[in-house]
């Protein structure tokens, strides 16, 4: 049991917030439904009517069934993410076992948040800012010459939109590609809209540069984190390009 939640005041508290760190840590149980839920379910019980529990077999053992809402008896996936201050603004990385599974700019880390749990809704989320420390050393490194450090991914996409994002870290830093030669580097000729839609759906900013992507006039098109960064990232790279020559 998580010494955070020993108590049933601190699980209340939880579900309270819907604190998706509790999941896992223990289960809800609701008399009047008779079913048992994660503390982050969206549903709202009384807490007359709440008993808390260790584990789902003990919830069982109780006479409660699964919850359909929030699927407790589904594998919880654990997603560490933490913050940190870049030349572009804020930066959020979030990193499963299998790698780096989220990087994204913005302004507020609330709304960075909330990205962040819309985008994996059964994961349990733990603030941990050493885990997110590979993640923001290979942006910042990206930042200063164009080059990414290779780290590990866990990316969630359609077989396309994973070729499509492979592509992207096939083109040099300095250099940009128009949606159409990505779609043709995919052999994938006439999936020009398909790539960039790939190209906004993608997960890991700069790492996965999808600010080389431009348009077949070479106008920059739009850009998930603000076409003023898209711009900023590709001056710097083609700096960085110019002082290595």
């Amino acid at each position: 049991m998580t010494t955070a939640y020993s108590t049933d005041t601190a699980r209340w508290a939880a579900i309270e917030r819907r604190d998706r760190a509790a999941d896992g840590a223990f289960f809800c149980g609701v008399r009047t439904t008779g079913i048992y839920c994660r503390p982050s379910c969206s549903g709202r019980p009384l807490r007359k009517n709440v008993a808390f529990y260790d584990s789902r077999e003990a919830a069982r053992a109780a006479g409660l069934r699964a919850c359909l809402r929030c699927r407790p008896d589904e594998p919880i996936e654990t997603l560490a993410y933490g913050f940190g201050d870049t030349p572009l603004g804020l930066a959020l990385a979030a990193s499963s076992e299998a790698g780096l599974a989220l990087l994204i700019l913005g302004q507020d880390r609330t709304e960075m948040r909330e990205d962040l749990a819309a985008r994996f809704p059964r994961a349990r989320l733990v603030e941990d800012e050493t885990a997110a420390t590979p993640a923001l050393v290979a942006l910042a490194r990206a930042l200063d010459n164009g080059r990414a450090i290779d780290l590990p991914l866990d990316e969630r996409g359609t077989d396309l939109q994973r070729a499509v994002w492979k592509a992207l870290r096939d083109i040099p830093a300095g250099t940009t590609a128009s949606y159409a030669e990505v779609a043709r580097a995919i052999g994938r000729p006439l999936a020009v809209r398909a790539v960039a839609q790939a190209c906004g759906a993608n997960p890991v900013a700069v790492l996965t540069p999808c600010h080389r992507v431009v348009r077949s006039d070479g106008g920059l098109s739009g850009y998930r984190w603000g076409v003023e960064r898209k711009q900023a990232l590709l001056a710097r790279e083609r700096a960085a390009k110019e002082i290595a020559a």
